[in-house]
């Protein structure tokens, strides 16, 4: 008799629902669903193509120049460099341009104005100079930020505009990296 009594509590306890067991049970099912990273978009948006279409550039907000450096050891390094015990960029006026090619560059020629006011009585807009930097080699849809230097104090607000960037496919007839600032006659 005993052993019939347990028997059907066993049967009954195995054939009976346990409360909780339907919340229980979807927990084991589900499964964690993992959501690939997006595939970078080919060509870059926000970037302006050359007439040729295989280079892009895009100039960085103050905003993006941030977060661009600090994923960038050597775009940090860069605007920590200083002359004479002061921040490059706090010195100088500063511009700078984001670059990619479909194919690998085996450097880059970035060249820009500094352009600003004549004086500060005169609000007159002079050129003062271009700004040559190269760069070396960068892989193919690799995206580089560059620094430009120019030579003019920043006091004067002059700003760096007109920013150009070639892609080289051959080896260098010249020292990379470099920048060279030429005053305007």
């Amino acid at each position: 008799m005993i052993k019939r009594l347990i028997a059907i509590v066993l049967v009954l306890m195995v054939a009976m629902p346990v409360a909780n067991t339907a919340s229980l049970t979807s927990l084991a099912k589900a499964k964690p669903t993992l959501t690939p990273s997006p595939s970078p978009v080919w060509p870059p948006k926000g970037f302006t193509p050359s007439k040729v279409g295989n280079t892009f550039i895009k100039i960085p907000t103050a905003k993006e120049l941030v977060g661009l450096a600090s994923n960038d050891k050597a775009l940090t390094a860069a605007l920590a460099r200083k002359v004479d015990g002061v921040r490059v960029c706090e010195k100088f006026s500063c511009g700078a341009v984001q670059v990619t090619s479909l194919d690998s560059c085996k450097w880059w020629v970035v060249t820009a104005n500094v352009k600003g006011a004549t004086s500060p009585e005169d609000s007159t807009i002079k050129l003062f100079g271009t700004v040559r930097t190269t760069i070396g080699k960068t892989a193919a849809k690799k995206y580089t930020t560059i620094l430009i230097v120019s030579g003019e104090p920043i006091e004067l607000r002059h700003t760096v505009s007109n920013i150009r960037a070639v892609c080289h496919t051959e080896v260098p007839v010249e020292k990379v990296p470099g920048t060279t600032y030429t005053v305007a006659p």
